[in-house]
């Protein structure tokens, strides 16, 4: 990469976007393919074989020599199978470079070889990928070259989704058709679409990659499975926004102009609060486009930190003791002529339509308050929620005082008469500027905080995709549009209903407000109080996809089948039992091979030295090394129990039969063995000689990036 970079120019230079569409395909055709993407018309096989051969000639000018259907199946990451341009020669034996409509538009994977809860069998193992237009195509480089990448949806043979895209798709048509049913009831004749609009942050931890690669747990599971903190870690909170050390600015700064060739508009980098932890955040972009981005990020991440002899950590919570990493979902509502419908205005009391969107929302998260915890569920995050700036587990809404004011006002007279103002900051400083502040403060322990004209969901966790929150947010919010469209369409009084609606859904749905300290005893006790749910693991959240609710709501919408919802189920308790397994049986490996060697080797020194001092002075005062041999053989022995019990249970767990008896075995039994392994290993890094202890520290990791 070049040390100088100009980005107007390099930016989006390998997306096959709307300025390239437009200067190469036939003016007619691009015409009808931008109808297609608007949903004003279909795609037929005459424009797709024109669009094909278009966006091979300037994949080849790109140095591209093939393609691939691009797509998220249920694994959590991206899949490729990548087929070149090259077809049969010509009569005199040359090559010929061919890409058509149909090779476009339509690919086929083995369905049965990913994640399908039961949907497809090993006999079954046809599925199809189809193009996803709305995402625009790009060309990806790598050691392998340049590759075509064509983001597609990925079904079954039957038409199931197995992937994350095609529900995130389904869910955006549908909470477009209910918001723009309430914006025709206000009048508004002009916009033709709403948008759900998503910024997802990502967080990440850096480590020297020759220490990533001493460490079985990180290569692995992706987390230290055992350490102990060094005797600094964040308490002086000098590492956020601090100075970036000039390895990590280099590794930034490539990262960002991959980024940018490929249309990602990063924009804000700087240093999380954890030593060696980063954060990365786009601007804002349509919801499928963002989740295709984020997938980007993170591979970009990972990818170019190799080439600074650097390993990024996606990990939920990769070190105890320090801040998790989570991947803030920002989500807002906008129209394709610039509507936010989450804009409060400067004076949100008198802004009805406004009030009427807030309080859906409201509704929409307090009823299906466990879906939105589902969604963010997965192994890793069971570690991360509920400390270190993690929100809890406990989903509820910070409004903020000026909200929150106006819904009080709303609860209790039925009216909103004011708005708190935001007033001017003043610092006490003649030469420093004044301007307005916002009209709220933030609370970083909320789940689901709204933070001016968006909402920004806090729970997800860093190696997470962003499209099933996304899926979530758009179909609850869509099914109470719904209700409203519904009511107001045969009121007689449409003022009044409105009014009757808003007062309503305040009301019933005011307990899933909190604008305090999430992490408080106090709040589990008030959410308890209040009714609302507390699912603290990921097992304990997957029941919520299959309830009976939940099932009404996305077969009603289209969303989602009865057995699409069975079948992520199924997928979700497998990963976790997978995930767990793969953490106990590396602790059994790095225990049993690395720490306890070790240790006797520790022990064995100690006592060779007693023994030695013994030997040369009877009368010395051996009680230090005796203490310490005495102290290193009891957590040695006490290690070995704790070995000897997870290898058995971790025996057993394989052998439990049910998808949610297996993963709730793992959770009860597997987590709490290896909870006691690490215990007395962790204690003993802090006695055994550093030179003899097998693996690097925090410290190595954390502080010497």
């Amino acid at each position: 990469m070049s040390d100088l970079i100009n980005v107007s120019e390099i930016f989006g230079e390998d997306v096959f976007g709307d300025i390239v569409m437009k200067e190469r395909l036939p003016k007619k055709v691009y015409s009808q393919l931008r109808k297609v993407i608007n949903e004003e018309a279909v795609l037929t096989s005459d424009i797709a074989d024109v669009v094909a051969n278009v966006m091979k000639d300037w994949a080849i000018e790109k140095g591209a020599t093939h393609y691939t259907h691009w797509f998220q199946p249920l694994t959590g990451v991206t899949a490729e199978k990548h087929d070149s341009f090259v077809s049969a020669p010509d009569e005199d034996g040359r090559v010929i470079m061919e890409f058509s409509g149909k090779e476009l538009i339509k690919g086929e994977s083995d369905a049965s070889s990913f994640p399908s809860g039961g949907l497809r069998a090993t006999f079954e193992a046809r599925g199809y990928t189809a193009w996803d237009c709305t995402s625009p195509a790009f060309v990806k480089r790598d050691a392998a070259g340049a590759t075509l990448c064509i983001p597609t949806a990925f079904c079954s043979y039957t038409g199931e989704a197995l992937d994350k895209k095609t529900p995130l798709l389904r869910s955006m048509e549908v909470v477009n058709t209910q918001a723009l049913r309430i914006l025709r009831l206000f009048g508004n004749t002009t916009s033709k679409k709403v948008i759900p609009s998503v910024g997802p942050e990502q967080e990440y931890f850096l480590v020297d990659r020759e220490k990533y690669l001493q460490r079985k747990d990180l290569i692995f599971t992706g987390r230290t499975l055992f350490g102990m903190m060094p005797p600094k870690g964040q308490e002086l909170e000098d590492h956020y926004y601090g100075s970036i050390r000039e390895r990590i600015a280099a590794y930034m700064k490539d990262v960002n102009e991959h980024l940018w060739r490929l249309g990602v508009s990063a924009k804000t980098q700087h240093n999380e609060v954890a030593p060696a932890q980063h954060e990365l955040a786009p601007i804002y972009a349509q919801c499928n486009i963002a989740v295709d981005h984020n997938q980007l990020i993170m591979e970009t991440l990972k990818k170019v930190a190799t080439h600074h002899g650097l390993t990024c950590l996606l990990h939920e919570k990769p070190f105890a003791g320090v801040n998790g990493s989570g991947k803030h979902d920002n989500w807002s509502l906008t129209t394709d002529d610039g509507i936010n419908l989450l804009n409060p205005g400067k004076t949100p009391h008198e802004n009805i339509q406004f009030l009427l969107v807030l309080t859906s929302i409201m509704r929409a998260v307090d009823r299906h308050a466990d879906l939105l915890r589902e969604s963010a569920a997965n192994p890793g995050n069971d570690h991360r929620l509920g400390a270190s700036e993690a929100p809890p587990s406990i989903v509820s809404i910070f409004l903020g005082e000026q909200l929150e004011d106006v819904i009080s006002q709303l609860v209790s007279t039925g009216e909103a008469t004011s708005s708190k103002k935001s007033g001017r900051f003043n610092s006490g400083v003649s030469t420093l500027p004044g301007f307005t502040k916002d009209a709220t403060d933030r609370n970083r322990t909320s789940p689901f905080a709204f933070t001016g004209n968006k909402f920004e969901f806090r729970m997800v966790g860093s190696s997470d995709s962003v499209a099933s929150p996304n899926v979530i947010l758009n179909t609850i919010t869509a099914e109470v549009f719904c209700e409203v469209a519904d009511e107001l369409e045969a009121a007689e009084d449409f003022d009044m209903a409105v009014h009757d609606i808003i007062k309503r859904f305040a009301t019933e749905h005011q307990r899933i407000i909190f604008n305090g300290n999430g992490y408080s005893q106090e709040w589990i006790e008030e959410a308890e109080r209040r009714g609302l749910p507390n699912n603290r693991t990921m097992v304990d959240a997957i029941p919520a996809l299959t309830t009976d609710e939940s099932v009404a709501l996305f077969e009603k919408f289209g969303v989602f089948t009865r057995a699409e919802l069975e079948s992520r189920s199924e997928i979700q308790y497998e990963s976790y039992s997978k995930a767990i397994n793969i953490e106990a049986r590396t602790m059994i490996d790095m225990a049993g091979k690395q720490f306890i060697p070790a240790i006797i080797r520790y022990t064995t020194q100690l006592a060779d030295s007693i023994n030695s001092v013994r030997m040369a002075i009877p009368d010395a005062d051996v009680s230090t090394q005796t203490e310490l041999l005495l102290e290193t053989s009891a957590l040695l022995t006490d290690a070995k129990v704790a070995l000897s019990k997870l290898t058995e249970v971790t025996a057993t767990a394989v052998t439990v039969n049910g998808a949610k008896q297996q993963a709730e075995y793992y959770k009860d039994s597997v987590t709490t063995a290896m909870q006691e392994l690490r215990t007395p290993i962790d204690r003993l890094e802090m006695i055994v000689d550093k030179k003899l202890w097998p693996v690097p520290s925090y410290g190595d990791l954390i502080f010497e990036v």
